[in-house]
């Protein structure tokens, strides 16, 4: 699994954070948008991730190249391209299935970092390889297997359907709550262990939000 972990600069990221107890490490206040063609059919998934205030402090770190303490696009472009790399092996954490179908995507058309709030937020876009339309009933999960990054989602503000027909809605399942035992193993779970245990695995795994679209 990945020993190189999230977000912005996983060499950074092992040496700083190796040592720390507890899972998870890492925090995303997440915001999804799915964008359809004239023809009803999804063609791509917006990701806006915005990392904690720790992490960020921790991962602009040395970035300032030219000493004007300020970030600019040129200097945060190259973390950018690191992120979107090294999430590829891990389908970018994001789980799009329309009936039990997972639906391919491909690599980033569009990516960058930026600052909202004074925290680091990742912009990306992952063009699905063949569009299709959600029917029914279709899903998107964005979530960590190995809960070393927790998302969650900006309340009300969780998924936006762009261009969708007048019949399509997405509803909004939150994750479920854990027992305080559970979360304490969770817990003690070290930074460099990447794996979690299958009974733990299985517990994080109801931690997820489930986005439901559907289109009549």
């Amino acid at each position: 699994m990945l020993n190189r972990r999230l977000l912005l600069a996983f060499a950074l990221l092992s040496a700083g954070m190796a040592t720390a107890s507890a899972h998870p490490h890492v925090f995303v206040d997440a915001r999804e948008e799915i964008v359809f063609d004239a023809t009803g059919k999804m063609t791509a998934i917006r990701h806006s991730w915005q990392f904690d205030e720790a992490f960020t402090a921790f991962a602009v770190q040395g970035l300032d190249a030219n000493g004007d303490g300020k970030l600019s696009d040129d200097e945060l472009q190259p973390l950018a391209k690191v992120n979107v790399d090294s999430l590829k092996e891990y389908r970018y954490f994001t789980n799009l299935k329309v009936g039990d179908k997972h639906v391919p995507v491909n690599f980033p058309s569009e990516y960058w970092l930026d600052f909202h709030g004074g925290r680091l937020t990742l912009f990306y876009t992952l063009p699905i390889r063949t569009p299709i339309a959600p029917g029914p009933h279709a899903t998107l999960e964005v979530f960590d297997p190995e809960y070393f990054v927790a998302f969650s989602f900006v309340k009300n503000h969780e998924i936006t359907l762009n261009g969708a027909p007048a019949g399509c809605k997405a509803t909004v399942r939150p994750p479920h709550e854990l027992d305080d035992a559970t979360m304490a193993q969770l817990a003690a779970i070290p930074a460099d262990q990447h794996d979690l245990p299958q009974e733990l695995a299985d517990a994080a795994s109801s931690l997820s939000t489930l986005i439901t679209i559907g289109c009549s």
